[in-house]
């Protein structure tokens, strides 16, 4: 178990490093332009966190699809679950994208009514709304090079369109050469030229390999029944609504946040960067462990699976521990780089801390949450005790603590963290119970295949 485990966990977690290193990095730049520029891309991004987890969402259930698909040799089919997936996926996208460029004054105006942080957000939002519908192209390729075994397709693209991004940043905020000094607008302008590299790559090395996922619209290759659209998005609606529903948790959590002013804007923005750094090990092993248990369940061997739930879920509290202790130890020498007054330095500081204390819990819910109850087809209870907590405990928290008592941040995190505790509760009353770990029978199979792709979920 240990050794798929490892081997499925570590290439998402190199991703997620490169992923996190580069956005740090990009971070660090802009913070070089102080708490506004920070603040400004900070509430800017929002959106596109928002889209992201629209995509992810997307993805993983049209990876379930596919992997099942390939292993089946049934290439048609694998052709319909990506077009499928890319039509929803771009038509999010595209009315995303048309929201953030014709009205990004008032979405920034959500976080901030700061003159100083509002306009270079405007600017920022405007120019990076364009690169949502690429972004939607590249999350359905990658997953279909993910699917087929070719993981390593999509790392390399990320890491050529991430280092993209970074040289461009570095050219394009300070001006460098003949290069305009176009700071967060330039910020902007590279992060929409990295995906639209991104996508390109994506796209053209599929149709030059001939990858049985590439997509067609051609009248006729694309004919998809009501009952195949049914049961897609059955199969992967849960994980679409998670991911949504908890992004736009996570955004109500900013506006709370924002009452407390540019300061506290700046600071969340800098602490939960770094705080990314110390989870990737637990994003890894959470999608790991979902794969893992998905395939045990395949088997029929539902007893092992459950052995399995266990050993992941202790696992991951002794990688929550190590993970929180280094954070702690660290966060003086993360907060040192940025060029930022020592008062947001100590809030970010004492807000890092906090989440550190809390990083053994988000590391046992993480694992829960997306590796065993998905890995178990148990996505609707999933869904429902991550999102109730989310919105009856930690927005209700946020709001009371930052706009009625306008604690310090890091007290409001420390308040928020009511979700997590919930989630925990909630989240081990089901692993013990074994509800979770649900097997599909061999009539079943022969009945229905799409069905059987819930098994990874």
């Amino acid at each position: 178990m240990l050794k798929s485990l490892f081997a499925i966990s570590v290439p998402i977690m190199l991703q997620n490093l490169l992923v996190t290193s580069l956005s740090f990095v990009d971070t660090l730049m802009i913070g070089s332009l102080g708490k506004e520029a920070i603040a400004a891309v900070g509430v800017a991004n929002q959106m596109f966190f928002i889209i992201t987890l629209f995509f992810f969402g997307l993805s993983s259930g049209c990876s379930v699809f596919l992997s099942q698909f390939f292993g089946a040799g049934d290439w048609e089919s694998m052709r319909k679950s990506a077009s499928f997936a890319l039509m929803i996926s771009l038509a999010g996208s595209i009315l995303l994208s048309f929201l953030s460029f014709a009205f990004p004054d008032i979405i920034v105006g959500i976080f901030t009514e700061d003159p100083l942080v509002i306009a270079p957000g405007v600017s920022y939002l405007r120019t990076v709304a364009l690169s949502y519908v690429f972004s939607a192209v590249s999350a359905i390729f990658s997953a279909g090079f993910r699917s087929t075994g070719k993981s390593y397709i999509p790392l390399l693209i990320s890491l050529c369109s991430l280092s993209l991004n970074a040289f461009g940043n570095y050219l394009l905020i300070f001006g460098i050469g003949p290069f305009p000094r176009l700071e967060v607008e330039g910020a902007a302008l590279a992060t929409l030229f990295s995906r639209i590299a991104e996508c390109l790559l994506l796209i053209i090395i599929a149709y030059k390999r001939k990858e049985p996922f590439r997509v067609s619209f051609k009248k006729g290759k694309l004919r998809l029944s009501s009952k195949f659209i049914k049961t897609y998005l059955i199969t992967a609606m849960p994980i679409l609504l998670n991911e949504c529903l908890w992004s736009l948790g996570m955004v109500l959590y900013k506006v709370a946040y924002s009452s407390l002013g540019t300061s506290a804007l700046a600071t969340a923005n800098i602490s939960e960067g770094i705080q990314d750094f110390f989870f990737i090990v637990a994003l890894g092993m959470g999608n790991g462990a979902a794969i893992v248990i998905g395939n045990t369940l395949g088997k029929g061997e539902r007893k092992r699976a459950i052995s399995y739930g266990y050993q992941i879920e202790l696992m991951s509290l002794f990688v929550g521990i190590l993970m929180g202790i280094l954070e702690y130890s660290l966060s003086p020498i993360f907060a040192s780089w940025f060029n930022v007054e020592d008062q947001i330095k100590e809030l970010a500081i004492a807000s890092i801390r906090v989440n550190s204390l809390l990083m053994p819990i988000r590391t046992l819910n993480n694992t829960i949450i997306i590796g065993i109850l998905r890995g178990g087809a148990d996505t609707r209870y999933s869904l429902i005790s991550e999102i109730s907590c989310v919105y009856l405990l930690g927005v209700p928290a946020a709001f009371i603590s930052a706009d009625l008592f306008h604690l310090p941040l890091n007290l409001v995190y420390l308040a928020v963290s009511i979700e997590e505790v919930g989630k925990l509760v909630l989240g081990l009353i089901r692993l013990f119970s074994k509800k979770w770990a649900n097997t599909i029978t061999e009539e079943e199979k022969k009945r229905a295949m799409l069905t059987q792709a819930t098994i990874l979920l």
